[in-house]
């Protein structure tokens, strides 16, 4: 009896569909693009900051902590930074805290970005994770511009190197990666 009453019964309509979001592989691929972009970043901010190349000249090569000279033998020797006008302290110091804050925010801001995607609940998700990366792409910012202004001003010999080109460069991707955050929480609420 249950086979004739299933064989007179018409069939429902199929359901509409379901609006479309973003599907899960296409939410994976996004999450693991804002990954790798932030570990790019982190690379970057770390180079720029530990690296010797903020100033350049043919026998010298200057970063935040050190300066390294060419010796008549060709070998490089590592001097401490001047303390005299061409690099006030106070400004140095700056330089120097600023480009290591940029760093251990972006670090910490992955390391949420990873809580928080097992552990929250959609739309509180990546608030947090975008917060410590607008803090550091502001802090490499800082130490780039306290550098740019304040360093360098009367020296026509030499050229910037490529760690504090790096340094703008990972303040773009920081900066960039953390507007992703905000947008991403938006499209996750």
């Amino acid at each position: 009896m249950a086979w004739a009453q299933l064989l007179t019964t018409p069939l429902a309509p199929p359901a509409p569909p379901a609006p479309r979001t973003l599907t899960t592989v296409t939410m994976l691929i996004l999450l693991a693009g804002i990954f790798v972009l932030h570990i790019i970043g982190i690379i970057m901010l770390l180079v720029a900051t530990i690296d010797n190349a903020w100033w350049e000249t043919d026998v010298m090569s200057t970063d935040v902590w050190f300066r390294w000279v060419k010796m008549a033998n060709g070998l490089w020797n590592q001097t401490d930074l001047p303390t005299t006008h061409p690099y006030p302290q106070e400004y140095l110091q700056a330089v120097q805290a600023s480009s290591v804050l940029a760093c251990i925010f972006s670090i910490i801001s992955i390391l949420v970005f990873l809580a928080q995607l097992f552990t929250l609940t959609k739309g509180k998700r990546f608030t947090l994770s975008g917060i410590f990366q607008l803090l550091a792409a502001l802090s490499i910012m800082i130490a780039a511009a306290i550098y740019t202004d304040r360093f360098h001003l009367k020296e026509y010999t030499g050229w910037y190197g490529h760690c504090y080109i790096l340094a703008w460069i990972s303040f773009s991707i920081t900066f960039i990666s953390s507007i992703i955050y905000f947008v991403l929480r938006k499209k996750t609420a």
